[in-house]
């Protein structure tokens, strides 16, 4: 079983129904949680760093892990290179998510804002009060806790930990329905520095396999 990056983690056990989306909570203000971490967020444009993921199960016993590099930049830009056990690479312009598996010889191609617009990971990328108000925000030790306000979510939990207090997300950890938590802890972090904007795009190989899900958003 092969592991997944961060943003299809979030998605593939956390999507919810197209209604989870569509339900309002109406213009309720954010939390004093909330809008730490928004104003946090405000000043990260960039990121990039080494990472190690592991996949406990409800039992706490380790069932998956895997390493690799991930590099970040506002808005929903993402490049997220997994090296081990198996080479896999995420790339996404803000527009177009590319996941492409040298292995299996093939490219999944999805939309972006409709891959992450229903997952906790959406308020890394945007600063947008409407989504905002679909979660909670709790202050925990060393960072943030972020959860769905409506009951039902695949994804129950999206913690977000911080080095130091400072900018560099140090980990995350993602907690789904079942109980089994995927963490995905950051090493050789470096925020706000320049990234080659030619890292976000990716150039489909000839004669690899094309599966194109953004014909039937």
């Amino acid at each position: 079983m092969k592991l997944q990056p961060l943003i299809l983690a979030l998605c593939v056990i956390g999507a919810t129904p197209a209604v989870y989306a569509a339900q309002a909570t109406g213009n309720q203000p954010v939390s004093v949680a909330a809008q730490s971490l928004k104003d946090k967020l405000k000043g990260l444009e960039s990121f990039r760093a080494q990472f190690e993921q592991s996949v406990i199960d409800h039992e706490g016993h380790l069932i998956q892990s895997g390493k690799g590099e991930i590099a970040l930049q506002y808005p929903a830009r993402i490049r997220w290179q997994q090296s081990e056990p198996d080479e896999t690479l995420l790339v996404s312009d803000g527009f177009r998510t590319v996941y492409f598996d040298s292995f299996a010889e093939q490219a999944t191609i999805l939309n972006t804002l409709g891959l992450i617009d229903t997952t906790p990971f959406v308020l890394l990328t945007t600063q947008d009060p409407k989504q905002w108000q679909k979660y909670q925000v709790a202050e925990i030790a060393g960072g943030y806790r972020i959860e769905p306000v409506q009951s039902g979510a695949q994804v129950e939990r999206l913690d977000v930990l911080f080095t130091d207090g400072g900018l560099k997300i140090g980990q995350l950890n993602v907690t789904d329905s079942s109980g089994q938590i995927s963490s995905f802890k950051f090493s050789n972090a470096q925020v706000n520095v320049p990234i080659d904007a030619a890292q976000f795009k990716f150039v489909i190989p000839e004669g690899v396999v094309v599966d194109d899900q953004t014909q039937s958003d």
